[in-house]
């Protein structure tokens, strides 16, 4: 049970610190700190769970990264249900606290977006949903390989945190633009409820494309990283 507890408040900070500065941060008057900062949100909220809580959860806080682990030999199907479970619904909670902030405000306009990911009309730079599927799917991709190189037992020691969190970042430096960037269907899930809509019938992909680039991710590492010669 603490390991969920543990996943339920990671990804509760992770959709706090992440969303919340796009939502509340991003475009301050004057003092905004835009795509670079909201990236960096991103990347530390990930970073900062993973010293805190990797010890005794791994710090998932995200159900496509649970499942890649569990396509590369590193997590029990057992496990699986109770972790995404986990993770949705401290991002759902996460997600309504931001909500009750970011309304304190007037003129605050949920239907605006609220961090929602999206495509066509609700990408940020108008991308297509092919192209949202693909920047998904890859950065997803990207991140299980990372995560799971840097778990390694074989890699140093101690610095995981570090590899993974500055990857997230990364992956949101890239594709904000696209998709306002997910690579978490939790992340994606705790605001869109909230959001209603366009943001619940396009959340579908944000499901679909992490999970299959997670697989992918997981099964290219298990074999770039196996021991065998």
């Amino acid at each position: 049970m603490k390991k969920y507890v543990a996943e339920f408040f990671g990804t509760f900070w992770l959709v706090i610190g992440g969303c919340g500065s796009a939502v509340l941060a991003a475009a301050f008057p004057d003092v905004g700190i835009g795509l670079l900062g909201v990236s960096l949100a991103f990347g530390l909220t990930v970073l900062t769970m993973a010293f805190a809580i990797g010890h005794i959860s791994g710090c998932h806080l995200n159900p496509a990264v649970s499942i890649g682990l569990w396509a590369g030999g590193r997590f029990q199907a057992k496990e699986l249900l109770p972790y995404i479970v986990s993770q949705v619904l401290g991002a759902i909670v996460a997600g309504g606290v931001l909500y009750v902030i970011a309304s304190g405000k007037a003129g605050f306009d949920v239907s605006a977006g609220f961090a929602s990911n999206g495509y066509d009309a609700h990408s940020p730079g108008g991308y297509s949903l092919q192209a949202a599927f693909v920047s998904e799917v890859v950065m997803t991709m990207m991140f299980l390989i990372v995560i799971m190189g840097a778990t390694d037992k074989r890699a140093p020691q101690g610095f995981a945190p570090i590899a993974i969190g500055l990857c997230l970042t990364l992956i949101h430096l890239i594709s904000i633009p696209v998709t306002n960037t997910s690579v978490n269907p939790a992340r994606s899930t705790g605001v869109a409820v909230f959001v209603d809509g366009w943001a619940i019938s396009q959340l579908w992909l944000f499901w679909l494309a992490p999970i299959v680039g997670a697989v992918l991710g997981a099964v290219i590492y298990r074999f770039i990283g196996s021991d065998d010669k």
